[in-house]
């Protein structure tokens, strides 16, 4: 029985989608297939986009998006402590 809830718990978060998802929303200043631009107050947040990016309506510049993302790590360089 143990094993059965343990199994049930991982499906669930291998379904839930990505644990740390953000979101933006505001007016697009841009798009290209490569990035979406938009302006959250005083400031342009630009978001990746890529091929696998879904898309609900019609995107287009002054439309208003609620973009949800992720943010993931590509490369990690630990540096050597500097003792002596």
């Amino acid at each position: 029985m143990r094993a059965i809830r343990s199994l049930d718990a991982i499906a669930a978060v291998a379904f839930a989608g990505p644990l740390w998802a953000y979101q933006v929303t505001g007016p697009v200043l841009e798009v290209t297939n490569t990035k979406i631009v938009v302006q959250k107050g005083k400031e342009k947040w630009e978001i990746a986009r890529t091929a696998d990016t879904k898309v609900t309506g019609d995107l287009k510049v002054g439309a208003n998006v609620t973009i949800e993302y992720t943010m993931s790590a590509k490369t990690v360089e630990v540096k050597a402590d500097k003792k002596k």
